[in-house]
């Protein structure tokens, strides 16, 4: 069983930057494909930003596109959200999440593809 576990969460003024973590335990975190989601109040869960295994390829949601910025150190099993230039419409709850598969990368905006969550960090920005 993975156990992930979020930080770095908070209010932040519009325009202002947070860098969020997710540190993991109890497997394998090299051989993991890394997601980050978020859900606001009253919407659906949406796909963030992801991490291949070695952390060479990333991914990013239309929204994010040059603002957000995935990262990993497998040494220290964590992985990491630079977000910068922040907006309200960030606001929300951000989840990192793990899929075990070898072919995670394929689905890696699914977020019902993805086998473990963590309990999430509340992110607000101020307008």
């Amino acid at each position: 069983q993975v156990q992930l576990v979020e930080s770095g969460g908070g209010l932040v003024q519009t325009g202002g930057s947070l860098r969020l973590s997710c540190a993991a335990s109890g497997g394998t975190f090299p051989t993991y494909t890394m997601g980050w989601f978020r859900q606001a109040p009253g919407k659906e869960r949406e796909f963030v930003a992801a991490i291949s295994k070695s952390g060479g390829i990333t991914s990013y949601a239309d929204s994010v596109k040059g603002r957000f910025t995935v990262s990993r150190d497998n040494a220290k099993n964590t992985v990491y959200l630079q977000m910068n230039s922040l907006k309200p419409e960030d606001t929300a709850v951000y989840y990192c999440a793990a899929d075990h598969s070898p072919t995670a990368w394929a689905r890696r905006s699914r977020g019902e593809s993805y086998d473990d969550w963590g309990q999430g960090t509340q992110v607000t920005v101020s307008s």
